[in-house]
């Protein structure tokens, strides 16, 4: 968020966060693109990443942190449920941390 911070400070931008070419548009979804496969050469990541891998990480993340799967369905922008379940497959952190009602009785 600090680096976020400072981009908007230095750069003060009016209508979108992140403007296009184009005076009043954002930028375009190709060139975010270009900008975030270059980032990731640059850092050394050899493993193949897309935007997708973001947004995949991003709901997994949620999900991790106990974030009602209907919150994220909403944020993910997905019409159906299922969709969204779809990433419920890839944590294991969730079971993990998962307690028994069991665990509680007092015997």
């Amino acid at each position: 968020m600090t680096v976020l911070r400072e981009y908007f400070c230095a750069f003060k931008p009016k209508g979108w966060l992140f403007p296009g070419e184009e005076q009043g548009d954002h930028l375009s979804e190709r060139a975010a693109q270009e900008i975030f496969q270059d980032a990731r050469k640059r850092a050394g990541i050899i493993k193949p990443a897309t935007f997708h891998t973001l947004r995949h990480s991003f709901a997994t993340h949620l999900l991790e942190d106990r974030v009602d799967v209907r919150y994220i369905q909403e944020l993910m922008g997905h019409d159906s449920i299922e969709t969204t379940q779809r990433y419920t497959h890839v944590t294991e952190k969730g079971l993990e941390q998962m307690k028994s009602p069991l665990d509680n009785l007092k015997i």
